[in-house]
């Protein structure tokens, strides 16, 4: 009997010990040093999320081919191909009939081209509010799985009810609903993607993402062809791709373990960094748990935190945005303006979607060991630089394309898309988990306002190419030069809260607004 009260005593011990070797970890500390930076589980995780981008590629440039301008042709007697608005209506048809695209169904010519540029410019704008209000959703309510859920079911539903549009006031409108329920996709699947690997990788796996957004584009012409007599075709066909998505390959994605752990369910946050371990041969110590990020150093709540509710972040949000207005102009307003090169559309659409695969494999190659700021101004100001040349050859083919402008302009669009993947990867580096969605959703609301207004500048460009060139080259050497006055994130971890971020940022470099302006 002597000897229970021994083994009672051990047993305590064991127990003060077991207790005492509890370590409390990060989720940036588990990935580190447990999970494996990067594996199996983080490759296949990468993959099935990075798909969705193929629809948000699809439906954003799905109006390329249906509110093109066709070509047409005369009936029987010869008229003057200069002259289509004075001419008698009867004198000539569209080449691929009238419903091949809306401005042949809907006779947006002469005095309505204007409306033309209508529905593009209303998608964008409906992807710059839907942005907000998805990055505020996986942020807070939803998080990044179920909105991405969210919204691949809403894109497939809007883009089915566009090809039944009436009018060109209807199809404006849904193509306005089209963009605000798609502006969830791209950024909460770069978010999903970024936040399970370690620091090292995070760059090279932001541009899985647009890979497959360059999937998206190069399928486009391969889509649209078998269609090309009806419009209302491709939207249908284009509806299916989300909706199989949803029900077949979403279900076996997992949630970000940051976001769960912001939230306080570090319980599921570990489970699923488990899960990656045992994927990628790894262990997870026992006595290793989750910090819970929401609870300070004394023990109380961490208080709610807002992206305006300091000074440094708010510049460094205003400065990102000002930037991403540029490039979503110029990204977006060139493959817009394809139809202005007077080549082919097909041919000149498979051409830009070509240059974005080097693109991407530059990215991912210079991410790496670049710093972020770099990158993104020098591809900025290359982008730029091409647009500028491009007005030197613009009107010189005499209705013909000019090969040299092709040329300069994929050049000019592989560097727009390079600095465009780039912004996004930079946006995700400089702010912490808490507000992170919210952050990168901010930066697609100013890509969408650019893009908004880029369609105008396409129908301009029917008139006068050169002025739609040298607007583009313009702002896009604006966007690098605003970046100057951002910190470098490249290695640099990811934080869970604005407080812990100023708090870390103040101890390496004096403050994050000093950060700012370490240039």
């Amino acid at each position: 009997m002597d000897d229970y009260p021994d083994l009672v005593i051990k047993t305590g011990h064991e127990r003060e010990s077991l207790v005492s070797s509890k370590k409390e970890q990060t989720v940036d500390d588990i990935i580190e040093q447990h999970v494996g930076p990067l594996g199996f589980a983080q490759l296949l995780h990468v993959f099935l999320v990075s798909i969705a981008w193929i629809f948000d590629s699809q439906n954003t440039l799905i109006t390329i081919f249906t509110d093109a301008q066709p070509a047409w042709r005369c009936k029987g007697s010869t008229c003057d191909p200069s002259a289509m608005c004075t001419l008698d209506p009867r004198m000539w048809e569209w080449v691929g009939g009238d419903k091949s695209s809306t401005i042949a169904e809907w006779g947006l010519i002469c005095d309505k081209k204007f409306q033309a540029g209508i529905p593009a410019s209303l998608f964008f704008l409906g992807s710059l509010i839907g942005s907000s209000a998805h990055g505020w959703l996986a942020d807070t309510y939803l998080g990044r799985k179920k909105t991405v859920l969210l919204s691949c079911l809403v894109t497939s539903i809007t883009a089915f009810l566009t090809s039944l549009a009436p009018n060109i006031w209807v199809y404006a409108l849904l193509r306005f609903s089209n963009g605000f329920a798609r502006s969830g996709i791209g950024i909460c699947c770069l978010v999903l993607s970024t936040e399970v690997v370690g620091r090292s990788w995070r760059g090279q796996v932001g541009q899985y993402g647009f890979f497959f957004f360059t999937v998206g584009f190069l399928s486009l012409p391969l889509v649209a062809y078998p269609v090309r007599e009806s419009w209302r075709s491709l939207y249908k066909v284009m509806s299916i791709f989300p909706l199989i998505y949803s029900v077949l390959i979403l279900p076996y994605v997992s949630e970000s373990p940051r976001w769960l752990a912001i939230k306080g369910r570090t319980d599921e946050a570990m489970r699923v960094l488990i899960k990656f371990s045992k994927r990628n041969g790894k262990v997870i110590p026992s006595n290793v748990s989750i910090s819970n990020p929401t609870i300070t150093e004394g023990g109380l709540p961490q208080k709610t935190e807002s992206l305006w509710s300091t000074g440094w972040a708010s510049k460094r949000i205003a400065t990102v945005m000002l930037a991403g207005f540029g490039v979503g102009f110029v990204y977006y307003g060139v493959q817009l303006n394809v139809e202005n090169l007077n080549f082919n559309v097909y041919f000149t659409v498979a051409i830009n979607a070509l240059m974005e695969i080097p693109a991407v494999f530059i990215g991912s190659v210079f991410l790496g060991f670049t710093d972020r700021r770099v990158l993104f101004s020098a591809s900025a100001f290359l982008a730029g630089i091409s647009c500028l040349l491009c007005t030197i050859f613009s009107g010189k083919g005499k209705g013909k394309g000019s090969w040299a402008q092709l040329g300069i302009e994929a050049v000019g669009f592989m560097a727009a898309s390079l600095s465009f993947d780039v912004i996004y990867i930079y946006c995700v580096e400089l702010f912490p988990t808490n507000v992170r969605n919210f952050s990168v959703s901010m930066l697609r609301q100013s890509l969408m306002l650019g893009a908004a207004i880029a369609p105008v500048m396409v129908v301009l460009g029917r008139l006068q190419p050169a002025i739609s060139f040298f607007v583009f080259g313009a702002l896009s050497i604006f966007s690098g030069v605003v970046t100057f006055w951002l910190p470098e994130t490249r290695n640099s971890p990811l934080y869970e809260t604005l407080e812990q971020q100023e708090k870390e940022e103040k101890f390496t470099l004096g403050s994050p607004g000093d950060m700012e302006m370490a240039t």
